[in-house]
């Protein structure tokens, strides 16, 4: 049996990358035969590979993924990778397309794999009509989410490694650096708290300590030791963060 092909297109060298390392955990199987920055190199990839399924970048210069799915969405399945928010993804929940919102995470991307399986089989569905409802919504009112910091750049050795701010249990400061803990490494960079807390989406870290950022979905959390300070516990991290005064107020009711 022929393997199942795939095209990636992203002008982001960092989303290329990390798409398919994803996808050869969460499909092995899978052949990914081209790479692409824009939508035009897609079309001339798309033509010369036959990729069964493309995964297109909705924002990229020249061409961007929906102008590229016109042309493409009768000889291949297609799921786009996107940053737009909520309102502009509802476009997506009904018909053939399917979407991953950036940064792409592991068990978003397991779904997706397990939709297309069962998809393959068939042709693909005619979505020109969806495409241009898309195309419009997104013209009309649907804005890209605010630019935050979602990647982070660390040296490990020689490499450098790409850590998405989803995986960051917290970020603190330490002398020349910033200590990056996720629930399985600590890492070190050279950028600044300052500096993160001013790129990071104010909504998913809280600053509760000079020297410390957290992830709120990480907290497990938050009681008061016997000197009334209070005392942050995260997800998969043995130890205790401490809440300075000035950012008490963060969690009120205790």
């Amino acid at each position: 049996m022929n393997p199942v092909t795939a095209l990636i297109a992203d002008d982001e060298a960092a989303m290329r990358d990390q798409l398919r390392a994803r996808l050869a955990q969460a499909w092995p199987g899978l052949d990914v035969v081209a790479i692409a920055s824009n939508g035009i190199e897609a079309l001339e990839l798309a033509a010369r590979h036959r990729p069964h399924i493309a995964f297109l970048d909705i924002r990229m210069p020249g061409m961007g993924g929906i102008e590229a799915a016109r042309q493409l969405y009768d000889r291949c399945h297609i799921v786009f990778a996107t940053a737009y928010d909520q309102y502009a993804v509802d476009a997506f929940e009904h018909g053939a397309i399917d979407y991953l919102l950036k940064p792409v995470t592991a068990e978003r991307l397991a779904t997706t794999c397990e939709r297309l399986r069962r998809r393959l089989p068939q042709a693909p569905q005619n979505i020109g009509a969806q495409l241009a409802r898309l195309g419009s919504l997104l013209q009309q009112g649907a804005t890209p989410k605010r630019s935050c910091l979602r990647w982070i750049q660390a040296q490990v050795g020689a490499s450098l490694r790409m850590v998405s701010t989803r995986e960051i249990l917290f970020f603190q400061s330490d002398e020349k650096y910033t200590r990056v803990q996720t629930a399985t490494a600590e890492l070190l960079i050279r950028k600044t708290l300052k500096e993160l807390a001013d790129e990071l989406d104010p909504d998913e870290f809280w600053r509760i300590h000079r020297s410390t950022l957290v992830r709120v979905d990480a907290i497990a959390e938050v009681a008061r030791d016997l000197r009334g300070r209070q005392m942050l516990r995260v997800r998969n991290y043995p130890h205790e963060l401490e809440v300075s005064r000035n950012h008490t107020h963060l969690f009120q009711q205790m």
